[in-house]
């Protein structure tokens, strides 16, 4: 476990040197920590060096605010981007990730050759139902909102077959922070990229799963319509698309980043 006390919380992160120049940068989705990308490191490791980090109150990182903003979120990957001193660097966020990715690309593209977003959209929910939630959670604990939470992370086909994986990190989603996680609720609920998506001007791979009913294919397609170098891949998953089908998922970064 490797930490770093950075402006506003100390994160946790993790940095594995694989003999690369290529440096890839892995973004948690709402709910989960690092540990969501373990089935894609073997794959991805043979191409690049790796940089996960647990987002402000989730996993081992702390939080001292009860707001936040993806701008603050996407700020964060930066400072620890240059602690690290990290070149060549390519980023891939999930979900709350990929709104990051989005904020990063609009706002800061000459610090990464491309960048990957998946499972998400320009503008993700409304502002009534992520109120509901953080009301929900505020009230009653993360853990009531678990049954739900896994019917919309994974396919029935997947749950079925992988049980203990859908346990494991459905245990980590209830033991996230209350106050973490309700922050990062309003920084999604408040995040809309649909009218600065053409200022993007690097290469962004979009991967959507075609099972996916929070971030759907449509908003997927809606994306690469408004990005100049925008492509769009599918994978047959709901909404964490990495955990279905890490063989997959890895590739179509790997071939994304090849030139």
């Amino acid at each position: 476990m490797q930490k770093i006390k950075l402006s506003h919380f100390t994160c946790n992160y993790k940095y594995q040197y694989f003999g690369h120049q290529k440096n890839l940068v892995l973004s948690n989705s709402l709910g989960t920590n690092y540990s969501m990308w373990d089935d894609n490191i073997k794959f991805l490791s043979l191409h690049f060096n790796i940089l996960r980090y647990d987002s402000r109150g989730h996993g081992a990182s702390t939080i001292n605010q009860s707001t936040a903003s993806i701008s603050d979120l996407g700020a964060d990957v930066l400072e620890l981007l240059k602690f690290l001193k990290l070149e060549q660097v390519y980023f891939c966020g999930l979900s709350i990730g990929g709104l990051v990715g989005q904020w990063l690309a609009i706002h800061y593209s000459g610090s990464f050759e491309k960048i990957i977003i998946s499972n998400t959209a320009a503008k993700i929910g409304t502002l009534e139902s992520w109120n509901a939630r953080i009301k929900q959670v505020s009230e009653f604990g993360l853990s009531s909102i678990l049954e739900p939470t896994a019917a919309r992370w994974f396919t029935l086909a997947y749950r079925k077959q992988f049980p203990q994986k859908v346990e494991a990190i459905l245990d980590d989603f209830e033991n996230t922070s209350i106050e973490g996680y309700m922050a990062s609720c309003r920084a999604v609920s408040e995040a809309d990229f649909r009218t600065q998506l053409k200022q993007i001007k690097i290469p962004v791979l979009i991967i959507v799963g075609t099972q996916d009913e929070v971030t759907t294919k449509a908003d997927g397609e809606w994306i690469q319509k408004q990005v100049p170098l925008a492509q769009l891949v599918g994978l047959d998953a709901a909404h964490l698309s990495n955990m279905e089908h890490p063989a997959a998922f890895a590739n179509h970064i790997i071939v994304f980043t090849k030139n």
